[in-house]
């Protein structure tokens, strides 16, 4: 049961996480929204490995995802 809320807790802060980044590549690239998931994704993952603001408990928390698994992230926003 603690397990199941524990990764419950951490599914809600990956798609947070996701959410804010996605964010921040929008100001950066206002045509993201028109470009595929896939695209996207790859982009995420650019972003997730060069960004210096993001804490290590952050990349922690999506350093197991593939692409693929952003994408079906991207796919439930």
């Amino acid at each position: 049961m603690l397990q199941d809320k524990r990764s419950e807790l951490d599914a809600e802060k990956r798609r947070k996480l996701i959410t804010r980044l996605l964010d921040d590549l929008s100001k950066e690239n206002p045509d993201l929204y028109y470009q595929p998931t896939s695209e996207v994704a790859v982009q995420i993952m650019a972003h997730l490995e060069s960004d210096p603001n993001l804490h290590v408990e952050e990349k922690a928390l999506l350093a197991p995802l593939s692409q693929h698994d952003i994408e079906v992230l991207l796919s439930m926003h």
